[in-house]
């Protein structure tokens, strides 16, 4: 028993040591290791864009409304039921055609009644001069007195008097029923009717009928401003060579025709400041139709040796327009510049920028005065980006021995 005891205490000593000793040992070997020390991070890349010098030619645009060359206003000018529509809505009608018929019954008798007026006068008349003939004669031999003479010629003018109203009557009679078939002034598109058939129509309807709209060449409205308006007369005396005009319609396309100036309104809207301006516009096929929206576009003169850069890479911050030149070292330095006119997404830079120079176009937020940064050309990172992988098509999952 005394040596089994012993055994025990001694394994027990040993189990002890050993753990304690196991414990040093990591200790240890985690006290040796050494800290690893993080290093600098990895240059921003971004996106430069080489300064660009060329002629741009400078344009100025402005929102212009289309509207009919001639917009023809078709009213009734009698009174009357409307009986019938002789076109279709939004169709090209010609000068001359009927597009509208009213009940002519009713000036069709009072035509009538107005030629048998006619002919009564007219009988009244001759029978006048008849009398007026036997008297002339008998009034040189004193057959009869003067007074018989003067009735007799004032007979004779009275009735001729009568004749020309009852022939004025006939005109008008004529004219009115030559209104019951309501006809196009001009040659043109035909809008929609407003009226129907049945209704009442004449002189005292608030509504017209409908609007007949000549859009062979067409109309486009633009305001300018005052001082565009004094400059534009200014170059005209200086004998300055008409410039075509480009119309941009609303989805972004350019219209195939150019265009020219017309006229301009006859007074300044002193609300505004603006004057109102027509161009006219070839639209042979009726593409453009009158409330139509568009911007116009002139080219106002030629900008020769521009420095160009992205609208992209120019900030502006209080006033002042700044942008990232990356030098020969890569490292950045912002530069205040002097930004002109804008010509589609690019800017022309006045002051501040030399050809050749590189800007930063994409990035432009996380770039610092003294910055080194990895430059990348303008562009190349979305053209190197790979493709998005196509949707694979549908499987059903097989299982495979140990999987789930």
């Amino acid at each position: 028993m005394a040596i089994t005891k012993i055994a025990c205490r001694f394994v027990k000593s040993v189990n002890v040591v050993l753990f304690f000793a196991i414990v040093i040992i990591l200790s240890g070997a985690g006290g040796c290791k050494k800290e690893q020390k993080a290093g600098p991070p990895p240059a921003p890349e971004v996106e430069v864009f080489t300064v660009v010098q060329k002629n741009v030619p400078i344009y100025k645009e402005w929102v212009g409304t289309a509207d009919g060359f001639v917009n023809a206003t078709i009213r009734a000018q009698v009174q009357g039921y409307l009986i019938k529509q002789n076109y279709k809505e939004g169709d090209l009608v010609r000068k001359g055609q009927i597009l509208f018929e009213i009940d002519p019954r009713t000036f069709q008798a009072a035509l009538e009644q107005a030629k048998g007026q006619l002919a009564v006068q007219q009988a009244s008349w001759d029978t006048a001069k008849a009398n007026l003939n036997r008297i002339k004669p008998l009034a040189e031999r004193n057959a009869v007195s003067q007074k018989d003479l003067d009735d007799a010629t004032g007979k004779e003018q009275a009735t001729h008097a009568s004749v020309l109203a009852a022939k004025a009557a006939v005109d008008k009679a004529e004219l009115d029923l030559g209104f019951t078939k309501i006809i196009s002034p001009v040659d043109g598109i035909a809008g929609l009717a407003k009226t129907q058939i049945g209704n009442l129509v004449g002189p005292g309807s608030v509504e017209e009928l409908t609007t007949v709209s000549t859009v062979n060449p067409i109309k486009v409205y633009i305001q300018i401003s005052e001082q565009e308006y004094l400059k534009a007369m200014e170059q005209r005396k200086q004998g300055a060579v008409k410039r075509p005009l480009e119309l941009i319609l609303a989805d972004g396309t350019v219209y195939p025709h150019k265009g020219e100036l017309s006229f301009a309104d006859r007074e300044v809207d002193v609300r505004t400041g603006t004057i109102r301006i027509a161009t006219l516009f070839p639209n042979p096929g009726n593409l453009l139709r009158p409330g139509q929206f568009g911007k116009i576009r002139a080219e106002m003169s030629i900008e020769k040796g521009a420095l160009l850069i992205p609208q992209r890479a120019v900030t502006e911050m209080q006033g002042q327009y700044l942008v990232a030149v990356v030098g020969q070292d890569n490292k950045i330095a912002i530069r205040r510049v002097k930004a002109g006119h804008r010509v589609d997404s690019d800017w022309i830079i006045d002051e501040g920028l030399k050809p050749g120079e590189r800007v930063v176009a994409e990035g432009v937020q996380k770039v610092k005065e003294g910055m080194t940064v990895n430059p990348k050309p303008f562009g190349e990172t979305a053209q190197s980006k790979p493709e998005a992988p196509k949707p694979e098509s549908k499987q059903e999952p097989t299982t495979q021995p140990g999987r789930r």
